[in-house]
């Protein structure tokens, strides 16, 4: 069966998911807090930590009888339903907008080049590995994971509770030994085991040296402390680990790190989606990704606040209490620039959006404000003017000296392959950051 494909930012007639429908009645009109919190993967890490991530905003939302995808993509499952989210920017063949972000923002290097099979769950597995490092990385900041364990001996060291019925079926005859078991507060634990089968299964991959090269310090922390790991166990680790999941709030790293190697070794006997009635997969939020990547090009001359993580948080009255953050703030004060990055499309940004990047300008005495937003046509920037006057005097006129334009920066929708395409996106980066330098 053809596995149904959709764009971001895109208006659908129901029937276009027909053959998706457990997928659509666990994920329409759920908000982005909700799906993590039933599992989803949505990336940058989590979704109570991602800085800039609308908590609030929808996969797919119902409106006027037809079914609007929002600014996120990815891969989404549920039993062997599979639905894949592209960019808008997609052609016939592959998304490279998305695998460029990826490259450009998470150091994803470009999927599409690792493997020749394009299903799916292939595509999955690849996006789930090299999330993998991340994840490991969140939870090993809490250190290392120790519960208590039970662990079973015979030998003379009784160190523990005799076991009387397993003592007479192994040391009858009696030859000196005796059986027991401890009960253990171990790092050598099945949460433990199963981050281990996991890296072990990365480093199985052609390209598993690549996923794993920035994280071997943590690799050799959970090496070390897993002295009882046995390739041979890995399904009853996996069956353990299913049956006993970390709900602790604290270790809430270590809960979504659970889930992402649970669903990476079951993809080893292809049966990511099978008896699963929840939606599984991973999803990005294409708003944040732009709005980092904008960064990368403008960041020698503006700088970047950051909402969630209050970095570079601005104050907008004297009370102190009122804080703002703005995209982009030009480090050049004359002129100052005010620069917000929109993902959504052109006809898109308006009222709201308008109201509050001129309260950003005023704030910061800037007469300029830009729109940076993506386009698969390169539009010539559109200057707007801002009024003065009312209409109640019939004096109204556009001032010559505040404005906001809108920078349509061209995103290659026509690329032969990968290198293609980012040849030809370096022309756009090129020329908005040429045309920024010139308003500085």
């Amino acid at each position: 069966m053809k596995i149904p494909k959709v764009k971001d930012n895109t208006t659908y007639i129901t029937s276009r998911f027909s053959c998706t429908q457990c997928i659509i009645s666990n994920i329409l009109n759920k908000s982005l807090s909700q799906l993590d919190a039933e599992g989803l993967f949505i990336f940058p890490e989590s979704i109570k930590k991602v800085e800039d991530l609308t908590r609030d905003q929808m996969i797919l939302q119902e409106f006027n009888g037809k079914y609007r995808t929002g600014n996120v993509m990815g891969f989404i499952g549920c039993g062997k339903e599979r639905l894949i989210i592209q960019s808008r920017f997609c052609n016939d063949k592959e998304d490279y907008f998305l695998s460029y972000l990826l490259e450009r923002v998470l150091n994803i290097p470009n999927i599409v080049s690792l493997d020749a099979d394009t299903s799916s769950d292939k595509r999955l597995l690849n996006f789930l590995l090299f999330i993998f490092p991340k994840y490991l990385e969140n939870a090993i900041r809490k250190g290392l994971y120790k519960q208590y364990i039970h662990k079973q001996y015979n030998d003379t060291n009784i160190k523990g509770k005799i076991d009387i019925p397993r003592h007479l079926i192994k040391n009858t005859p009696f030859i000196g030994n005796i059986a027991y078991s401890q009960r253990l507060f171990s790092y050598d634990n099945m949460l433990m085991e199963l981050i281990r089968h996991t890296i072990e299964f990365v480093k199985s991959k052609s390209y598993g040296s690549i996923i794993l090269s920035d994280i071997k310090e943590e690799l050799k922390l959970i090496v070390n402390a897993t002295q009882s790991y046995r390739a041979c166990d890995r399904q009853k680790i996996i069956e353990q680990n299913k049956k006993n999941p970390i709900r602790h709030a604290y270790f809430r790293e270590y809960s979504a790190l659970q889930r992402l190697c649970i669903l990476i070794l079951k993809s080893e006997k292809h049966d990511i989606g099978s008896g699963i009635q929840n939606s599984y997969g991973i999803l990005f939020d294409g708003a944040w990704l732009w709005e980092e990547y904008i960064n990368i090009l403008l960041s020698s001359h503006f700088y970047h606040p950051k909402n969630k993580s209050k970095f570079g948080a601005q104050q907008l009255f004297s009370d102190g209490k009122s804080l703002i953050y703005p995209d982009f703030i030009s480090k050049s004060t004359d002129p100052r620039l005010i620069v917000d990055a929109k993902y959504k499309p052109i006809e898109n940004i308006r009222g709201r959006d308008y109201l509050q990047v001129l309260a950003y300008m005023y704030r910061f005495d800037a007469s300029q404000g830009f729109y940076i937003y993506p386009d698969s046509e390169g539009q010539v920037p559109l200057v707007l003017n801002l009024n003065k006057g009312s209409t109640y005097e019939n004096n109204i006129s556009a001032r010559d000296d505040v404005n906001i334009i809108k920078l349509g920066f061209k995103i290659p929708n026509k690329s032969a392959n990968y290198d293609d395409f980012k040849m030809q996106i370096y022309e756009s980066e090129l020329v908005l950051q040429n045309f920024i330098n010139s308003q500085i």
